[in-house]
């Protein structure tokens, strides 16, 4: 078994939607277009597995997350 992380849902959006998940941990992803602007964050709504990539670079956003 892999002890890579999966998420049942994967949301782009704003940064907002960081306010929902619960549980909330960040993980370092590369694609083979490069890295995102920022770390992937992957926690639960409603009892789902969820990956959540702000459209934002993080020193974007106006408050600390």
């Amino acid at each position: 078994m892999s002890d890579t992380p999966k998420a049942e849902i994967g949301v782009f959006g704003g940064s907002g939607f960081y306010e929902l998940l619960d549980n909330p941990r960040e993980y370092r992803v590369n694609t083979p277009f490069g890295a995102p602007s920022s770390p992937v964050m992957l926690g639960e709504v409603a009892g789902r597995s969820v990956a959540f990539l702000p459209r934002h670079a993080r020193s974007t956003l106006s408050r600390r997350i």
